[in-house]
């Protein structure tokens, strides 16, 4: 299934904002702040990660769904959405 803008841009937003805290976890490693917040940030870029997969994934279910519902053959069969939901768990 090729990723659509209307299917991911909630995902793309969480990852730019992940992008960002994952700058900020690498400056303060490299200029030696406290490792308490530098593992809460990381925590935090982890999270938002797995959550833009998880809405990469509902988006695809959704879309299938939809297809499925018009009579149409959807792109991905249920068994490989689940493959792929289970990968991030």
């Amino acid at each position: 299934m090729k990723l659509r803008p209307d299917m991911t841009s909630d995902a793309l937003t969480r990852l730019k904002r992940a992008r960002g805290q994952l700058n900020a976890v690498i400056e303060m490693m490299e200029s030696g702040q406290d490792c308490r917040e530098a593992l809460t940030q990381l925590a935090a870029v982890s999270k938002a990660i797995d959550r833009a997969g998880f809405k990469i994934i509902a988006s695809g279910m959704r879309h299938c769904n939809a297809a499925r519902e018009r009579g149409e053959t959807p792109e991905m069969t249920e068994e490989e959405l689940e493959k792929l939901f289970l990968s991030l768990a």
